[in-house]
């Protein structure tokens, strides 16, 4: 199966719809990645503070995708956001995957109280002229983040990460992204699975499509625009969530997803650029 892709404003290409890997660890998470490789999943998104890089990079290893063709993400901890301790995680997080070089490379969080996230971002900048890195991006940074990266090293991030799903929408932040030419990625695009799949407007849709809520949420983030992590360890669910591609959604059924957004809506109940990240 073919993913449709997306292209970075530094002309990388990137799948619209990737697997997610946080808690995906070991043997299991060898054999859940492998099969979604082998499914079709060309984007992998994982992180130095997962801990499962190296499973991300055995399943590389034992799957029969080259690696050319594949796109894998994974992000620098907010622990090591001084110069120099950024280029050794960077390098850290390659040699746990056992990779030349990653295709995407985020900064986790902002931290703006320890206020060295511009530091981070020179060394993701230095990183990728070194070829460690293929393209750079950020997660969890507002507005005012993204706009110092640019004011004090010229370059903006080709995509930010973002808690995005139909109860908290984000639309100020993906137009202000949009605007900026700034690709929006939705992490936990199907908030909690097991609330969200009874919610009454989404099951109305999927009767009316014939198709699964959870392909209706994640045909939503594609029709957003956002790139969209679903996480699942079972083939089965691994092949549905990328199976969105035969259908779509009309102006009357997004308007009604746009609708569900509300005020308790975030999995954190509080900004996630005031979090520290240890």
């Amino acid at each position: 199966m073919t993913i449709p892709e997306v292209t970075l404003n530094d002309g990388i290409r990137i799948p619209m719809i990737g697997l997610g890997t946080a808690k995906v660890k070991g043997s299991d998470g060898v054999r859940a990645i492998t099969s979604a490789l082998d499914g079709g999943y060309r984007l992998i998104d994982t992180a130095y503070n997962y801990e499962n890089e190296g499973t991300v990079g055995a399943a590389i290893r034992r799957s029969s995708v080259k690696r050319e063709d594949l796109r894998i993400s994974s992000k620098l901890p907010g622990r090591y956001h001084s110069y120099q301790e950024a280029v050794t995680a960077i390098q850290e997080s390659l040699y746990r995957a056992n990779l030349d070089y990653y295709d995407l490379y985020l900064i986790h969080w902002p931290n703006p109280k320890q206020d060295q996230y511009v530091e981070a971002w020179q060394a993701l900048i230095d990183a990728k002229k070194w070829g460690l890195i293929h393209s750079i991006g950020v997660s969890n940074f507002l507005p005012e983040h993204l706009k110092r990266l640019e004011e004090e090293t010229g370059v903006l991030p080709s995509i930010n990460q973002i808690e995005l799903h139909p109860f908290f929408n984000q639309e100020e932040q993906r137009k202000w992204h949009e605007q900026h030419g700034i690709v929006t990625e939705s992490w936990s695009p199907l908030f909690r699975t097991s609330e969200i799949l009874h919610q009454e407007v989404l099951q109305e849709l999927a009767h009316k499509h014939h198709k699964s809520v959870t392909q209706i949420i994640l045909r939503w983030h594609y029709q957003l625009g956002a790139v969209s992590i679903p996480k699942s360890s079972s083939p089965e669910r691994q092949l549905e969530n990328i199976s969105i591609f035969d259908f779509s959604l009309g102006q009357e059924d997004m308007d009604k997803i746009a609708k569900l957004t509300r005020p308790d809506g975030r999995i954190n109940d509080q900004d996630p650029a005031v979090y520290e990240e240890f």
